[in-house]
């Protein structure tokens, strides 16, 4: 994505930001560029934390469930408002909300774990791109199976993505999203919650971070300096997805400089989280 004046240039996503103290429909914050503050606008708007208790994992459920079965119809509606499926049990996930006195549901995203009782065990997107994978560049299935995972299940709420044609995307990242010299924007939703992907991953040993993504997003990220490298011919799930890899280890290096406090204050609510066990 970017930075400085290449913060006035990039990505395609879903941003619910705001503006004054309150949390109001396509607005958000819209600083001078000098005074672009990453950090200070992420922590003063949202948090973000692993759900670790029963009633987070729930309200990550019903942010998947009203994404992607009631607005979307990728899954059947269910009586309890949950979307599950057979690899939350080996995922940690990570749960975004408002920073107000009384915090409201964002988004949501997981990072899927291999089951070290069947290392054999493939990960979602070894299955979807078995056929397409570039595995002279990179084989998954020849990789310590505890050194990698899968990011997925990325959504947020319309609440904080209605901006036209996004109706049907669960996410969506444009390079409006960074706005322009005159009126810098930033989008803290889908950046945050990478980011904390990347963070959760990074706390289970994960080197190998697959995931499958729009076709422009690594153009975008690479701006931000994280390096998200396509490793396969792009296939159809949802709309056309790109098998691509992320190196946990370094994105944080490679970060520009102007987004580097926008990671740590990432960084600190989950350690933060952690040290509370995940109780609000």
């Amino acid at each position: 994505m970017s930075e400085s004046t290449v913060l006035a240039v990039v990505v395609v996503l879903v941003y619910g930001v705001v503006a004054m103290l309150g949390f109001c429909r396509r607005q958000h914050p819209e600083p001078s560029m000098s005074r672009l503050n990453l950090a200070d606008n992420f922590n003063r708007f949202f948090s973000v934390a692993p759900a670790l208790t029963e009633k987070e994992q729930n309200d990550v459920f019903f942010i998947r469930h009203d994404v992607y079965a009631r607005e979307l119809g990728f899954e059947p509606v269910r009586p309890d408002q949950r979307e599950t499926d057979a690899y939350d049990v080996r995922s940690m996930h990570c749960l975004m909300r408002t920073a107000e006195t009384s915090p409201r549901l964002v988004g949501s995203a997981r990072v899927i774990l291999t089951d070290p009782a069947a290392p054999d065990s493939l990960l979602p997107f070894e299955k979807s791109c078995r056929d397409s994978l570039f595995r002279d560049q990179i084989d998954p299935s020849r990789l310590p199976r505890d050194r990698i995972a899968e990011v997925s299940r990325l959504a947020v709420l319309s609440d904080f993505r209605r901006r036209r044609g996004e109706d049907h995307k669960e996410v969506a990242l444009d390079v409006s999203d960074f706005g322009d010299a005159q009126q810098p924007r930033f989008p803290y939703i889908p950046v945050g919650l990478y980011m904390a992907s990347v963070l959760i991953a990074r706390r289970h040993n994960i080197e190998y971070l697959f995931t499958l993504t729009e076709p422009r997003l690594a153009e975008h990220f690479a701006k931000l300096g994280v390096e998200i490298v396509p490793i396969g011919a792009p296939v159809e799930h949802r709309g056309t997805r790109v098998p691509s890899l992320i190196r946990a280890a370094t994105v944080e290096a490679g970060l520009r400089l102007m987004i580097r406090p926008l990671w740590k204050a990432i960084e600190a609510q989950l350690d933060s989280a952690y040290a509370q066990g995940g109780k609000a």
